[in-house]
Formats: structure tokens, C-alpha cells, sequence
């Protein structure tokens, strides 16, 4: 039975003109993070994979200075999030409505929400591109590749993407035409900077085995966005 524990990265440049790049406090959280996982019981990884991203990269660099780990992670581009950028314009460009990256972080919360549940309740002839079934499939393919890997493997990627696996591991197959977009969004808002999802595979597949844990950032270093 192999374990997968997937990090969401750490808080990233929310309104800078490059956001896919830590902000200090996201390098903080991930030290601190490979610290925790350094201190917990059972063996660390033996393997580690990150999306493409900059944030991705840069946050499995904090934790393995924070662990002290010598694993060189491998680059997985499926890793990668959905792009919420095109997503917000598409959903402006049907809706008539405008993208304003210049408002506050509680503003913007909810332009978010209301774009990505039009996403990912959309087929795929909504001109997305992207649409959310290929990024579900996507993120699954992902999540096979790295369960290939034996032994416990660590993987740095985004929230939107542990989000995606987590509904799609807990609704049931019949419900998922309805159910699986609506779960994803309510996982997809709750989920911290660095926090740790666990997923066991085994004979039977994958199954969710935790969500969304983040005790080693405490309330000075909790982040979602």
C-alpha cells in the first residue's frame, strides 16, 4: 500500500505583478512545514514530485531545507493548477462582466467563486480552455503517475488540484455528473497554504485518507491564499 502526501504550495504574490512566486511568509510556511514532517513518526518520502510551477518548486526548496531532506524531486507539469486567470476572463467574456485584479483579497474571494463554479459546472463547449472535466482528468493522471512511485511519495502542487482529487475520491461515481463540481469548490476554498492532504492506494485504488491538515502553521503563518 504506497501513501502519497500532497502539499498544497505556500502562500504565493497575491496582487504583485508576477503572483507565482512566494511571498516570504509562504517560504516561512514551508520551512516550517519540513520541520513538522521531520519531526513526526515513520519515515520521510523516499520520493518527492513538484507541478511546474514557480511556487511549486519554490515551496518543495523550503521544505526540504526545512527537513533536511536530499531527495531530488521530480517535475510533473500535470501537477500544475488550472489557469484562474483564463478562467475569470472567459467567465467575464459570457457574463459581460470585468476582471478587477486590483481589489482586495475578500473581493476578489468572491469573483473567484462565482467564475470557477461556472467552470466547473460548464461542458466542454463553454469555450474554456481548459475545460473542468480535462482538468479532473488531468489531476488523476497526476495522482496515478505518483502512485507508481513505491514507498511514500511527497508531492508539491496546488490547492485547486488536491481539491479536484479530494471530491473526486469521495463522491460516489453515480453522483458525480452533479456532485463532483459542487464538493471541489467547498474543498477548493477551505484548503491552507502547505497544508497536507494524505492519500493511501491500494489494491482497491485510491482512497482519501486525511484533508487539509495544517497544525505546524499555527494562526502567525496561517494562509489560504
Amino acid at each position: 500500500m504506497g501513501v502519497l502526501l500532497l502539499v498544497r504550495h505556500g502562500q504565493a504574490s497575491f496582487g504583485a505583478d508576477d503572483y507565482d512566486v512566494l511571498s516570504e511568509t509562504g517560504w516561512e510556511q514551508g520551512r516550517t512545514l519540513g520541520r513538522w514532517l521531520a519531526a513526526q513518526q515513520g519515515p520521510l518520502p523516499g520520493s518527492a514530485v513538484h507541478g511546474g510551477m514557480r511556487r511549486h518548486r519554490e515551496t518543495w526548496e523550503a521544505l526540504a531545507e526545512g527537513a533536511g531532506l536530499a531527495v531530488t524531486a521530480k517535475v510533473d507539469p500535470d501537477w500544475a493548477e488550472f489557469d484562474h486567470t483564463a478562467v475569470l476572463a472567459r467567465h467575464a467574456a459570457l457574463t459581460g462582466g470585468v476582471v478587477d485584479h486590483g481589489i482586495d483579497r475578500r473581493a476578489f474571494q468572491e469573483q473567484f467563486e462565482i467564475a470557477t463554479a461556472h467552470w466547473s459546472a460548464a461542458g466542454p463547449d463553454a469555450g474554456y480552455p481548459e475545460p473542468y472535466g480535462d482538468f479532473v482528468a488531468r489531476a488523476r493522471a497526476a495522482l496515478d503517475a505518483a502512485a507508481a512511485h513505491p514507498g511514500p511519495t511527497l508531492v508539491v502542487t496546488s490547492g485547486g488540484v488536491i481539491a479536484a482529487l479530494a471530491a473526486l475520491l469521495v463522491v460516489p461515481e453515480a453522483g458525480a455528473e452533479t456532485l463532483l463540481g459542487p464538493v471541489w469548490a467547498r474543498f477548493n476554498t477551505v484548503i491552507a497554504n502547505t497544508s497536507v492532504s494524505r492519500v493511501i492506494v491500494g489494491k482497491t485504488g485510491a482512497r482519501l485518507l486525511t484533508f487539509n491538515e495544517h497544525p505546524h502553521v499555527g494562526t502567525d503563518l496561517l494562509t489560504y491564499r
